[in-house]
């Protein structure tokens, strides 16, 4: 396995968050293979992006290969991976992922033993990963993260996003057909 290179990133928001299904991400360490990804790009009226630039949205107008981490509802923290064009300010929500590394760590940190639910959600996902505004634009390239190529291509089931109200009717929800550990069954 090898890792992605920054070139991954600096690509179509849909293609990445595609590709992205399959990849293992690790945080010092902990984590597991993403298995459901959403797109969300700057001409996107449910994208924090769509109204232009501020300081909480700031890391998504810069450059791909970084995360943008941002509080959700005040209470969960959801991660997304910057990608496409410099400026361009589109963004990759991570879902969730099947937990393979650090499982006792990750188990601590969310107070549960089921692995179908340690990192099935966003902010599941981040409280397991010990992920919070603190790595918000962090580059993806460099420790604490490692994110290795997938080993083989998975059936990639679409569908709507979840949990928004604008642009309901775009299919940008990618997932890794029957896992048991998406947040949401297709």
């Amino acid at each position: 396995m090898t890792f992605l290179s920054s070139s991954f990133y600096a690509r179509d928001v849909l293609d990445v968050a595609r590709d992205l299904i399959g990849v293992t991400l690790l945080v010092d360490g902990v984590g597991g293979v993403i298995v459901e990804t959403e797109a969300y790009d700057r001409d996107d009226p449910a994208s924090h992006s769509f109204r232009g630039q501020t300081a909480r949205n700031a890391v998504m107008f810069g450059p791909p290969g970084h995360i943008y981490i941002y509080l959700s509802y005040g209470m969960h923290w959801c991660a997304n991976v910057v990608c496409g064009e410099y400026g361009r300010a589109s963004v990759v929500l991570l879902r969730a992922i099947e937990p393979i590394a650090g499982i006792e760590r990750m188990e601590e940190r969310r107070g549960v033993t089921k692995r179908a639910l340690l990192c099935s959600g966003p902010g599941r996902l981040c409280q397991a990963l010990g992920l919070t505004g603190v790595q918000n634009g962090l580059a993806l390239a460099h420790p604490p993260f490692e994110l290795w190529r997938r080993a083989a291509d998975p059936l990639i089931a679409t569908g709507p996003r979840i949990g928004i109200t604008k642009a309901v009717e775009r299919r940008w929800r990618f997932g890794w057909d029957g896992s048991k550990f998406l947040s949401r069954k297709f």
